[in-house]
């Protein structure tokens, strides 16, 4: 693969259909990930607690002690979704909350649901990255905001083309926004989606990672619909959310050759201006 696929900073890899291996781009070593964590969040919600299309899941009731650690998120600048004591949330409506506004605060709550304590939660996402293959990696806490959860983009490819394999991680990414009892509607810090065959994944950004985004994108090559799953780490800009973004919808263009697809509503995305400006606080 040409160097000149890859962005110029951070790292970058990518997997596209027919095609077994990934490809990874130079400058692979641990990295924090921030939010692109929650990808292994999620899909070890699902396998333990298995949805099918259109079911809900069963339901999560929220305590008190989950709205003081919401409180003490909240005072260090994460991404929080606001909840109240006593509010259930089902399965689906906090995956949605994890994966679309990228709430910490959920990202706890279904750890502590799904194994009993953080603690234990995060020794199953260790057990799953080695299973996994994922040498290079070691999470520390279930919503990435730990600088010493780190990764490689490599690895990050191959729980993210796991995980979007599950129908219900899969709509739940593509989803624009969702309606949560008490937050209300949520948005997806995920402003490529719809656009240029973009469809998911996951934003990830803070000081130490930078602009991170694992991403499905769905273009034609040569005439044959070509799936390309990827993640950026690492990318530089004032705004990091729409650095990630805009490195990972060049790179796609790069592999692609531009070759986009006017039936799907597609079109080139230019390197400048970046892509639309997520809301402020996203993490």
């Amino acid at each position: 693969m040409s160097r000149t696929v890859w962005p110029a900073y951070g790292q970058a890899a990518f997997i596209q259909t027919g095609r077994s291996h990934v490809q990874a781009g130079p400058n692979q070593h641990p990295a924090a990930i921030a939010s692109v964590a929650k990808v292994m969040t999620a899909y070890l919600v699902l396998r333990d607690h298995p949805l099918q299309p259109g079911e809900d899941g069963p339901t999560i009731t929220l305590t008190d002690a989950d709205v003081a650690d919401t409180d003490r998120r909240r005072g260090h600048e994460e991404s929080v979704v606001s909840i109240s004591a006593g509010e259930q949330l089902t399965e689906r409506q906090a995956l949605q909350a994890l994966l679309l506004p990228s709430a910490n605060n959920i990202a706890a709550v279904l750890a502590r649901w799904d194994a009993g304590s953080a603690d234990r939660f995060v020794a199953r996402m260790n057990a799953a990255a080695r299973s996994l293959g994922m040498t290079h990696t070691r999470y520390t806490d279930p919503s990435g905001y730990d600088d010493t959860t780190m990764s490689t983009a490599a690895d990050q490819v191959r729980i993210v083309d796991r995980a979007i394999r599950l129908p219900v991680f899969a709509s739940i990414v593509a989803t624009p926004s969702a309606t949560l009892p008490v937050a209300g509607t949520v948005h997806n810090t995920n402003t490529l989606l719809g656009h240029y065959g973009f469809v998911g994944v996951k934003t990830g950004s803070d000081k130490a990672a930078g602009g991170c985004f694992a991403f499905r994108a769905i273009r034609w090559i040569h005439g044959k619909r070509t799936t390309i799953t990827g993640v950026v780490l690492g990318q530089p800009g004032h705004d990091q959310i729409a650095a990630g973004l805009a490195a990972a919808a060049a790179m796609v263009d790069r592999i692609t050759g531009h070759r986009t697809t006017p039936d799907l509503g597609q079109r080139t995305l230019p390197l400048l201006p970046a892509p639309p400006l997520p809301a402020p606080g996203s993490h």
